[in-house]
């Protein structure tokens, strides 16, 4: 067991990290890996591991959610109106309902099984979807609109109604549905009952992530009983992860859309422990990233496909291309999106893996008629449209969607800092060179440290550089030399370098107004758009 997960692991991530070397999206790598590693092609997966598959697989889309949660903007969404509440509902119920008219031409189904294959098929997949959208806030791409915040919303909401869907037809088909029989001899039908139960299902799951999201600010953020981010993440994914379970033992309501709420309202409760567990649980996410997508790989059946690839082919493109799409036009229809905005829909809201990979394999374990064409969709759907999501998402969002201002309130904003540190060979450097470390430190930074030369002197400057050696030891960094006007060459390279700031340093037996007339800190603060720390002999005064 043990040998499966090193071997799922490290093969996972750099698999991955070759696919994201050659310009794909990293999840391609990690699901070719799973094929490869998984029982069709080397059979290095333990049996242990793949018997537990379903409940690691419950795991990382439970983390991906709540990465969702934490990362929708109530405002955003409000203003959208109702665009978010018919993307969830009405892209899924036309694509299904096409997947089951093309079922019935092409496999000879009834309505009921064909609608069975549609619920399947149209589930979006939140582990494709919920990262990408994320990505795009973070840069952000369509975030005036909100345009990703429907997007996730609609995507949650969505598998709630299908998944319900499903569970109904799967009980019609195999003869054990029940109707209710309510005071005074009403009896209401399973269908019937369908939509008591998704308004059940949304009402229930929103009330307990709300009441979830109270739990946590009271233990972590009011009562303290962490001591740090990575606590406070370990509890919020467990009372997550209980949700889940609860749901699957009680299903009156929806684990995971309860947990995708609970993650909201800790934004709305308390913004500051929603961002320090923003980043808990993007940490998480690296870890089940790589879990999900490799037993994602490792269930796939390669061999079912053989004999429905064109026609499977065909009945994805149907339900995507002609259902979903009559779908986003009736979602957006009288909304403020323009024609280029809702055609990204097509790349960004297609994505299926996560819930194919949960039930595409049941019909058949329930003995359906026809479920192992309902299987072998089910992994061409993930093979198709998993990767061709991923990569599509990142390139069309900037030539369809419209760049707006960052909110980093509602999103980790994850950026590669780089600190500028200018010194020259008195014994003040040593004390810029101290605080460039301190600061990186604190925020995982790069160093570049530049030394201008007024003077040719390699002794001196050599020794300069091991004294930045010293000092940098644990820091990644940069040693770099010009000649040149010293204010405008340290201006200049930490534009070129993408400085976040400049670390400069001044005389410290001289008065600060006094020392700057005239001098390099008082010329780079003048010129200077990037913020400037200037370091004397005995204080730090930040500018």
């Amino acid at each position: 067991m043990l040998e499966s997960v090193i071997w799922i692991l490290l093969m996972g991530f750099f698999v991955g990290q070759i696919a994201r070397r050659l310009k794909l999206p990293a999840l391609v790598g990690m699901v070719l890996a799973g094929i490869l590693l998984g029982p069709q092609l080397g059979n290095v997966i333990s049996p242990e591991v793949l018997a537990a598959a379903d409940g690691l697989r419950t795991i990382a889309v439970m983390v991906i959610l709540m990465k969702a949660g934490l990362g929708l903007d109530c405002e955003k969404l409000a203003q959208q109106g109702s665009v978010a509440l018919r993307l969830g509902f009405l892209p899924a119920a036309c694509e299904a309902i096409a997947i089951a008219i093309a079922a019935m031409g092409l496999f000879h189904f009834d309505f009921a099984t064909g609608l069975l294959l549609g619920c399947v098929l149209g589930a979006e997949s939140p582990a494709v979807i919920v990262p990408a959208m994320l990505r795009l806030k973070s840069l952000g791409w369509g975030v005036k609109k909100g345009i990703p915040d429907a997007i996730l919303t609609g995507s949650a909401l969505s598998n709630v109604l299908l998944l319900l869907l499903f569970s109904l037809l799967l009980a019609f088909l195999t003869q054990s549905a029940i109707a209710v029989t309510l005071p005074g001899g009403v009896i209401l039908s399973p269908l019937q009952l369908l939509p008591m139960q998704i308004v059940a299902q949304i009402a229930v799951g929103a009330l307990l992530g709300w009441l979830t999201a109270r739990l946590l600010v009271s233990l972590l953020a009011q009562q303290n009983w962490t001591q740090n981010a990575v606590q406070d993440a370990l509890v919020a994914a467990s009372f997550a992860l209980l949700l889940v379970v609860i749901a699957g033992v009680f299903p009156v309501f929806s684990g995971y859309l309860a947990v995708v709420t609970a993650g909201f309202f800790l934004i709305e409760l308390d913004a500051p422990l929603a961002r320090r567990l923003r980043g808990g649980f993007d940490s998480l996410w690296t870890i089940a990233e790589i879990i999900l997508f490799v037993l994602l790989g490792a269930s796939i059946q390669l061999s079912v496909l053989q004999d429905t690839l064109l026609v499977g082919l065909l009945v994805l493109a149907i339900g995507i291309l002609v259902g979903r799409s009559l779908g986003w036009y009736l979602s957006t229809l009288g909304s403020n999106w323009t024609g280029q905005e809702r055609l990204f829909l097509l790349p960004a809201n297609s994505a299926k893996a996560t819930v194919q990979a949960a039930i595409g394999a049941i019909p058949l374990a329930q003995g359906i008629e026809g479920g192992e064409i309902i299987l072998a969709l089910s992994a061409l759907s993930i093979l198709v449209t998993a990767p061709l999501g991923a990569w599509a998402i990142p390139i069309f969002a900037p030539k369809l969607l419209t760049r707006g201002e960052v909110d980093p309130t509602k999103v980790a904003v994850a950026r590669e800092i780089t600190l500028l540190a200018a010194v020259d060979t008195s014994p003040l450097a040593i004390g810029v060179l101290t605080k460039a470390a301190e600061l990186a430190r604190r925020s995982d930074a790069d160093v570049v440290v530049l030394h201008v030369t007024r003077v040719d002197d390699p002794a001196a400057v050599e020794e300069l550089r091991q004294r930045t050696k010293q000092c940098l030891a644990d820091i990644r960094h940069r040693f770099i030399t010009t000649s040149g006007p010293v204010p405008e060459e340290i201006v200049r390279v930490a534009q070129e370098c993408g400085a976040a700031e400049i670390v400069v340093g001044k005389r410290g037996d001289r008065t600060l107004d006094k020392v700057l007339v005239g001098s390099v800190s008082q010329a780079v603060l003048e010129t200077s758009l990037l913020p400037v720390v200037v370091v004397a002999d005995d204080a730090l005064v930040p500018n």
